[in-house]
Formats: C-alpha cells, structure tokens, sequence
C-alpha cells in the first residue's frame, strides 16, 4: 500500500455514523474549510464595501459597522448551513432536534438570549451608534462598539464599561449626539440682592461669548431664574458642539464668571440665616425650712 492509500484509508476512516450517515476526517475538513471560507468571504467584502462603498457615500461610522455585522451574520449562517448539507446531516431533522435543545438551553440562557436579540434590535433601529455619547444606568461615556451581547462605553475617565445590551432597550437612555451633537448646557450663580441685575447679565453674557468652545449659533442666553433666600439666580444658557466637553466648558464659565464679578464688584453671596434668641422669663427659687428648694 503506497503512502497516498495509507493517506486517504485515515481521511476516510469513518469517526461516528448518525443511521446511514458516516462522518469521516476528510468531511469533517471540508465542513471547516467551507467556514472558513465563509469567514474569508464576509471579511473580503466588508473591507471592500469600507474602502469602496462606504467613503464615497460617506456613511457615519456606526452605520457602517451595522450594515457589516449583518453581513457578517448572513454569510456565517449560509456558509453553516452549507457545511451541515455537505455531511449528509439532513437540516429538517437538525431544527427538530434544535428546537428542543433550544428550549431547555433557553430556560437557562434568558439573559444572554434577551441580549442578542436586543443587540440585533440596536443594530437595525440604531438609537445608539458608535462615537455616540451616553448615559444609561448610570454609566456615561462614548460608545465604543455594538457588539453582539454588549455593548462598550468609555467614560471621561478613559474606563471601558462593558453594558448589556438589553439596559439599551429596558432602560431610559439618553443619547447626547443623536440626530446632532450640539448640546445646551446651564451655569447657574447667584449674586447679592443689592446687585445690578442688567450689569450681572451683561457680564454673564460676555463671558459665555468669549470662551473658545462655545457656539454663536444658537447664541448664548440669559435667564433669571428667580428670588432665592439669599441671592437673585441667574442662568447662563450655552450650546457646545461636543457633549464630552461640556464638564469642562462649566468648569472653564464658572472661574470666567468669579473673575469677571470681582473686577466689577458683584458679590456671589453665601447662605445665610437670621437667629433670633428670646430670653427666658428668670425663675425665683425660694428655700423651705426643712433644707428642699421649690422653684416657682
């Protein structure tokens, strides 16, 4: 026997037979390779639909990342489907089976099967994309990747965050660079009664107007917000385009503001209370004979 017959007596040594199907090493690399040419095809024709498709009609990222994991999806599953057909496994038979497998495994795997499909419903509604900034649950940061379960969030602090993808759908979330990024942030002070509530408005509103960041269009605003028990309230009322900086853009307003109310004497007052102290009525304490004292 020469090596070749050797070579293919092992590839066709039959492993396991399901009735008249036999799984043999050389159907069992065949069924691998066909995945792994699914594989290939999908990475194939995302990077040609990044490079060629996607720039010329400049499609934002997040798009462009769902549109591809769908892909993905597609291709896996038909080339899957393609490598089950190809040993003989009759597919009718294998969703009978699947499905009882997949009621039991469900009962167990709730939480990652109501990921997936909540994954699967982030990618075609897409409320929330890559480079997006939000908040859920607490969590707030800049969406790094929709994955299949999760999801990632890197916070101001550069920390990644991995979220569920259900929170998405289950929770209130809000999504600062939905539709536009431009968000409206709020300065609030308060100044003294005795102060000059046009000149405090004024300055407020050439401070909002000289920092770098903050839009012309919309244009800063002026609101009095009312009569506090100890000052009068303002609002500086600001547009940013960038809603990670908007921590930053206060921080920068507030010392602008204490500057600018110290060259012009306008006073940021601090709470205060008035105590009044009423004086009890003195009590005379009369002495007894037997040595007790009674107080009257």
């Amino acid at each position: 026997m020469t090596t070749w017959d050797e070579l293919r007596a092992v590839f066709e040594k039959q492993l396991v037979a399901f009735g008249e199907i036999k799984i043999t090493p050389a159907i069992l690399l065949t069924a691998v390779l066909i995945i792994l040419v699914a594989y290939g095809i999908s990475r194939l024709l995302q990077r040609m639909l990044r490079r060629g498709v996607f720039e010329q009609i400049h499609l934002n990222h997040g798009s462009q990342s769902a549109i591809c994991r769908v892909l993905h999806i597609i291709i896996m599953c038909i080339g899957t489907f393609i490598a089950i057909e190809y040993t003989g496994i009759d597919l009718t038979t294998l969703a009978a089976v699947s499905a009882v497998l997949l009621v039991g495994i469900g009962l167990g795997l709730q939480n990652i099967t109501h990921n997936f499909i909540s994954g699967l419903i982030l990618l075609f509604e897409r409320p929330v994309q890559e480079g997006d900034f939000v908040e859920v649950g607490g969590v707030q940061g800049s969406v790094q990747a929709v994955n299949a379960y999760s999801t990632k969030v890197e916070t101001l602090d550069k920390v990644t965050i991995i979220v569920p993808n259900s929170h998405f759908l289950s929770e209130n979330v809000i999504n600062w660079s939905f539709q536009d990024s431009k968000v409206r942030i709020h300065v609030s002070v308060g100044v003294s009664y005795g102060s000059d509530v046009e000149l405090v408005a004024e300055m407020l509103l050439e401070v909002g107007q000289a920092h770098p960041e903050v839009l012309s269009d919309p244009e800063p605003q002026i609101q009095f917000l009312g009569f506090g028990d100890s000052s009068l309230n303002f609002d500086l009322l600001v547009w940013i385009a960038d809603p990670t900086r908007q921590y930053f853009v206060v921080s920068d307003l507030n010392f602008a503001i204490v500057q600018a109310f110290r060259t012009r004497d306008i006073t940021i007052p601090f709470p205060q209370r008035d105590l009044h102290v009423r004086s009890a009525v003195p009590m005379s304490v009369a002495t007894q004979s037997d040595g007790e004292k009674e107080i009257e």
